[in-house]
């Protein structure tokens, strides 16, 4: 009998909105995996690290974190260290920062393990939802169309999906921030726009546009551009 592969979201920083379900299974299980820097650093243990037993068997997968490397080798070497264990018969809970299936690090590794043990995915939540909630500004109403847009896409294309819809989130800023700054302006959106860092963390901050220093902007950052709908009810 082999093993149980779980995807856990783990949200998008405070331990505290971790589910139920993920906590449980999260401390039930003899084998936890994460995805990690090179020098062992992961943003997903850090989140559950005082839920995690002394007893649990941790598995870091080495990953780039660099838009230069391809990270297929450390997930490749990742998963086939997890099927090790799964196929001993032992369940792995495969931590995710964030929601497993929107941007999720899951999955890669369900993309090369999924058809091959049995998997379970338990739904996280998601940064993009959290800002809106830490800000207190409303994503969408009634028949608003909300887009997600990486801050990696280039200019024009980044620019045409925001001339085209109600309301947008704009995920892995970074270096990026002067790019998407710029297109914000062009399109007269920058007013609207708010800058959201390390949302749900003691260190979150909440910028207008025009507030951020470009220079000091992480990955862990976005850009919600709210509805513009005033509806009564």
């Amino acid at each position: 009998m082999t093993g149980k592969l779980y995807g856990l979201g783990v949200g998008p920083g405070d331990p505290e909105l971790l589910t139920l379900k993920a906590h449980r299974v999260l401390t039930t299980v003899p084998v936890v995996a994460y995805p990690a820097a090179a020098d062992g650093g992961s943003v997903a243990r850090a989140i559950v690290a005082a839920f995690l037993q002394p007893t649990q068997i941790e598995v870091p997968i080495i990953l780039p974190f660099s838009p230069q490397e391809s990270a297929a080798a450390g997930y490749d070497r990742g998963a086939a260290e997890i099927a090790a264990h799964l196929a001993a018969g032992r369940d792995v809970a495969v931590l995710c920062e964030g929601e497993p299936m929107l941007y999720g690090s899951f999955m890669y590794l369900l993309n090369r393990l999924g058809d091959r043990f049995p998997t379970e995915l338990v739904p996280g939540i998601s940064s993009t939802l959290a800002a809106a909630d830490v800000a207190q500004v409303p994503l969408t109403y009634r028949q608003d169309v909300l887009t997600i847009l990486p801050a990696t896409l280039d200019r024009p294309t980044l620019r045409d999906r925001l001339a085209q819809t109600d309301t947008a989130v704009i995920i892995k800023l970074g270096r990026h921030f002067g790019k998407v700054r710029s297109v914000l302006d062009e399109l007269g959106l920058t007013g609207r726009s708010i800058y959201i860092e390390r949302a749900t963390l003691p260190q979150q901050q909440i910028r207008a546009i025009d507030q951020v220093d470009p220079a000091a902007v992480p990955y862990w950052s976005l850009i919600l551009i709210p509805s513009r709908s005033q509806p009564g009810a």
